[in-house]
């Protein structure tokens, strides 16, 4: 990758970071640290790699990104601001009565989101329907779908897969936020999806391993996704819940908690002194 949008891409996931802080103080409840390990990958997708237009979010070409693990609607909702779909005024309304930006994407009522989701295990079957469409109307258009690994503790995920594969839709690329750590402690304490790679192999996906912080690797990860035919791809971004924040880190507490004042203000301080670092390089 380019070290110039090496270093812009680092900025702007910074940015979206904030904005997910924000956003959580703002509502005073939603979901933290599963929305700062999945910064990383939506600023790439939006920014390097989707073909999207702020000016034009449903234009019939563009790809589309569906956010599985919806509770971490935070870091959509930042990345899409980030990306000019909105004002970014309105992450301070997040879960407000009567604002835009609700507790999970809505479809209906928010520019560039393209798949409401809520329940876990539903997106990536919304995922595979949007794909076979794409197939069928011989559209040229990617859906990516990003997953949590707690999700995929749930069955339907599974039919999902099974589905991607038999019917060879490589317009499909699933990524796997695997953070390790779910609302009720460690993924492999409470129901282990592992090994999450083979599982995908044994449903006929090609599978890429991948560092979810390290833009160069994404990069890699999704050119050789892209080479990839007749069957759907999944990319297993090991990742660190609360990526960003370093009392937030590998903290399974931030699941799903707000920060207080005192923690807001720690937090967008240690983002800011991060983003004028980078902007120091």
């Amino acid at each position: 990758m380019d070290e110039t949008l090496r270093k812009d891409l680092e900025k702007k996931a910074c940015k979206v970071r904030m904005g997910v802080i924000e956003g959580v103080y703002n509502a005073k409840s939603g979901h933290p640290g599963g929305s700062l390990s999945i910064c990383d990958i939506l600023t790439y997708l939006y920014f390097a790699r989707m073909h999207v237009d702020p000016k034009n979010p449903k234009m019939e070409d563009r790809d589309r990104l569906v956010l599985s693990k919806g509770h971490c609607a935070p870091a959509l909702y930042s990345v899409l601001a980030q990306r000019g779909f909105f004002d970014p005024e309105e992450l301070k309304k997040l879960r407000h009565i009567g604002a835009m930006l609700q507790g999970h994407p809505d479809m209906k009522h928010i520019p560039g989101v393209d798949m409401s989701s809520g329940s876990l295990g539903q997106g990536i079957s919304a995922a595979c329907g949007i794909a076979l469409s794409g197939k069928i109307s011989s559209s040229s258009y990617k859906v990516y779908c990003v997953l949590g690994d707690g999700e995929i503790e749930e069955g339907q995920v599974w039919e999902a897969a099974m589905f991607a594969a038999h019917y060879k839709l490589d317009n499909l690329v699933a990524v796997v936020d695997n953070n390790g750590l779910q609302i009720d402690g460690k993924i492999t304490d409470v129901m282990s999806p592992m090994p999450i790679d083979k599982k995908f192999e044994s449903f006929g996906w090609y599978v890429i391993t991948v560092d979810a912080h390290d833009f160069d690797a994404l990069e890699r990860a999704f050119d050789e996704a892209e080479k990839i035919s007749g069957k759907p791809v999944a990319i297993i971004q090991k990742s660190v819940k609360g990526k960003g924040v370093s009392f937030m880190e590998n903290q399974v507490g931030w699941h799903g908690k707000a920060p207080n004042e005192e923690e807001y203000k720690s937090a967008m301080a240690e983002l800011q002194k991060t983003y004028d670092s980078l902007n120091a390089e």
